[in-house]
């Protein structure tokens, strides 16, 4: 659980919140806050995964500083979210990698590509690297079939597992049963709320960020990026089932299914990056935990790596350049699994956990947002 300190304090202004109630509109929080006459450790930790940082509690609250009662519920439920994840990720050694994480994704992402470099040269030779590609199947002259799959299935397993550990720590941490794990309502509900971003909608008008006004860019962008992953793992699922079924070798032709595919999801991933880090860059300092925002853009960063590194491959995958562009995006894919347990990315399973929760004490209470 997190410090304490911080729950002593997130208790505090969850309090004079509910005793407010100004700002209940605004998301699935301030509903689930008022079912509530106390807050323990459980419950603030419930609350804190389920705020989508939108921000407009803070604009529209009359108690922030330099107010006495000093309230800026985003930043310390962001605070106990950021604890959250150290604390619910397993392994705990590897879990205290969400402190200090830039410098950390940095020496990952260094480490990675230097190891499949230099694998790819040992290995295959430094002409397979360096040179001019074959015609066909160049891609696997490099690094060969078994040598890309196999790894990448190994680190998906580890991050699937890492996070869906730490998110069923957290659901029954927050007294949540296996049995409220099958609820189908429930789960349909809380899915739709995921995939739309119901809760980046500041009540109607828009997310307050990066500033007082409201405005619905965060969201779109948000979904952008869930897009452009989608297309990436349908290209990633679909040049799979060329190569296994249909004995068809990357790199495929550009107006083939997975390229373009995934050119089109590179391309969303890119945009949406380039996006969120524009906001971020003139969002307001104030409502935010300040270790977070580097968590945020240690994930922002690699994500641009892995698209752009891909798209450049696919550009140059006929020259000379090919061998070690591809050894670089194998490497930065790499990294990011390796990461993406101990990134931004967990708040993926937290908050969803957490809006399968909300979805169920509404139903019961028979009250929602």
């Amino acid at each position: 659980m997190p410090s304490p300190e911080l729950i002593q304090e997130a208790e505090r202004q969850l309090t004079i919140c509910n005793a407010c109630r100004y700002c209940e509109g605004y998301c699935a929080v301030f509903p689930a806050m008022e079912l509530r006459r106390r807050f323990d450790e459980r419950d603030i930790v419930y609350l804190a995964n389920l705020c989508f940082e939108c921000r407009a509690c803070y604009y529209a609250c009359p108690f922030t500083p330099p107010h006495d009662y000093q309230l800026n519920i985003p930043q310390v439920l962001a605070e106990v979210r950021l604890q959250t994840y150290a604390e619910y990720t397993p392994p705990r050694v590897l879990s205290r990698l969400f402190r200090g994480n830039g410098r950390l994704v940095a020496f990952a992402v260094a480490a990675c590509v230097l190891l499949v470099l230099l694998a790819a040269v040992a290995v295959q030779g430094s002409d397979a690297v360096f040179g001019e590609p074959a015609a066909e199947g160049s891609f696997y002259q490099v690094v060969p079939y078994l040598a890309m799959t196999l790894p990448a299935l190994a680190l998906s397993g580890y991050w699937i597992w890492a996070l869906l550990a730490g998110g069923l720590r957290f659901w029954r941490s927050t007294r949540g049963s296996l049995g409220d794990l099958v609820d189908g309502p429930s789960l349909s509900k809380a899915t739709k709320d995921a995939f739309g971003l119901e809760y980046l909608k500041g009540g109607g008008e828009g997310c307050t960020y990066p500033d007082e006004r409201p405005s619905a860019s965060r969201r779109w962008l948000h979904q952008a990026l869930v897009a452009g992953i989608l297309l990436d793992f349908a290209s990633t699922t679909v040049a799979a089932v060329y190569h296994n079924f249909l004995g068809e070798d990357a790199p495929y032709p550009y107006l083939s299914l997975p390229v373009v595919l995934g050119t089109a999801g590179g391309a969303l991933i890119v945009g949406a990056v380039l996006g969120l880090a524009w906001l971020k860059l003139r969002a307001d300092p104030l409502p935010a935990y300040r270790r977070m925002l580097g968590l945020d853009w240690a994930f922002l960063w690699l994500l641009l790596l892995t698209a752009a590194t891909g798209l450049v491959l696919l550009a140059l995958r006929d020259t000379s350049a090919m061998g070690a562009l591809l050894t670089v995006h194998l490497g930065i894919v790499a990294a990011l699994y390796l990461a993406l347990p101990y990134s931004k990315f967990a708040h993926v399973v937290y908050r969803y956990a957490a809006l399968v929760r909300y979805r169920i004490e509404t139903a019961r209470q028979g009250r929602a947002v």
